[in-house]
């Protein structure tokens, strides 16, 4: 079982929402604007809508830190809503398609769909993000970096170089009002986003994350549970609005000849001080995963967000639940495009279950030990074969 966990709770227009981790190493020294530039990240993003002007998400930690360093206690995250009016909000009773509006209410044999949407809301992936930015905290300690990004809006697809460095794929990304590394592309978007909007309809998209510095071996092949691919999948896919993930070469596997698909494994001594241990890969098709563990490789993994099926000019056709009648779904406040937002927070999830994955395997009851095991591990994968 994983040592490292994290459960979120609140509503979308509850007082707060919050993060409790569990299993977090004693001494990690936590970053402020680290954590607090994920949340404002989470809600930018050109098409965005109108709750985003209103609420300013920064962390407050209520728990498990002192002096700015964690203490091995559970580590409680608040994140305030400006917002805050959930015993006032009007009942829903037309649940809307293409979210949890229906299913929900029948689950709770209730025919107001208010508490459904509440906590189904995205609003809750800020509490995630703050979870995963913590994380982050941690991957920085052991110099693996984790950036996403959006690779396609609508119909309009980036093509973005697999051999970009991270420092290159951040700052181009952070230059673009979509969180799309390459510029043309993201002109494309924004024009297309500026279209739908003007039409009352919504976009969906793809968001991409890579991780590099991976030591290899994190993940397992023993119980189907403990491989990484699947927890990373499992984490990615449970982002609101996601209905496909894939790593690497993802669905194109399927397409193609084995002998054309699977990366080479060479070995480079000049390269043996690194995580990767000197083993290269002409490709990397597997995107860095093989046997659900990582194999030195960067990590890459993508996630297909649907459009937004909240729509302001084009209401859904639904039935009241309390009536049965026809009718139009009812509206509630959103975007036209939130895939930059979705990028930010499958950045983060993905970031959490690497750190997980790295606390599993290097497991220590604080940062010093950790490091240790880490550094041990390392120099015992060295010595294979010299003996």
């Amino acid at each position: 079982m994983a040592t490292l966990t994290y459960r979120t709770a609140g509503e979308s227009h509850g007082p707060c929402l919050l993060a409790l981790l569990e299993g977090l190493p004693a001494g990690l020294p936590l970053d402020p604007d680290l954590i607090n530039g994920e949340l404002r990240r989470r809600q930018g993003g050109y098409g965005r809508g109108g709750r985003q002007k209103i609420e300013t998400d920064t962390a407050t930690f209520l728990t498990g830190v002192r002096k700015g360093r964690t203490t091995g206690a559970p580590l409680a995250i608040q994140i305030a809503n400006r917002d805050s009016r959930l015993d006032a909000a009007p009942p829903v009773a037309k649940p809307r398609p293409g979210h949890a509006d229906l299913a929900g209410s029948i689950k709770w044999l209730t025919t107001d769909c208010r508490e459904t949407l509440e906590r189904a809301s995205a609003r809750e992936t800020a509490a995630r993000v703050a979870a995963g930015a913590v994380a982050k905290c941690l991957l920085r300690e052991f110099s693996i970096d984790v950036v996403g990004f959006v690779l396609a809006i609508g119909t309009v697809r980036a093509t973005v170089p697999a051999d970009l460095s991270h420092a290159d794929l951040r700052s181009r990304r952070d230059e673009s009002e979509v969180y799309c590394p390459i510029p043309a592309a993201s002109a494309q978007m924004i024009d297309l986003i500026r279209e739908c909007k003007q039409s009352g309809d919504t976009l969906g998209g793809l968001v991409e994350a890579r991780a590099c510095n991976l030591p290899l071996g994190l993940g397992s092949c023993v119980q189907w549970d403990a491989r990484l691919d699947s927890r990373l999948a499992a984490a990615v896919m449970a982002v609101q609005a996601i209905k496909g993930v894939e790593i690497g070469a993802g669905f194109a596997s399927a397409q193609t000849p084995g002998s054309q698909l699977h990366d080479p494994i060479a070995y480079d001594p000049a390269q043996r001080s690194s995580p990767n241990l000197g083993f290269t890969r002409p490709t990397n098709n597997a995107g860095g995963l093989e046997g659900g563990m990582t194999n030195g490789q960067p990590l890459i993994i993508r996630g297909a967000m649907k459009p937004i099926p909240t729509l302001l000019k084009k209401p859904m056709p639904t039935v009241a639940l309390d009536s049965k009648a026809a009718s139009s779904a009812d509206y509630e406040r959103s975007d036209v495009c939130a895939v930059p937002a979705c990028s930010v927070v499958v950045e983060n999830v993905v970031a959490f279950e690497i750190a997980r994955a790295l606390i599993d395997k290097f497991a220590g009851d604080s940062l010093p030990e950790m490091k240790a095991n880490y550094d041990h591990f390392l120099a015992a994968a060295r010595q294979l074969g010299n003996s």
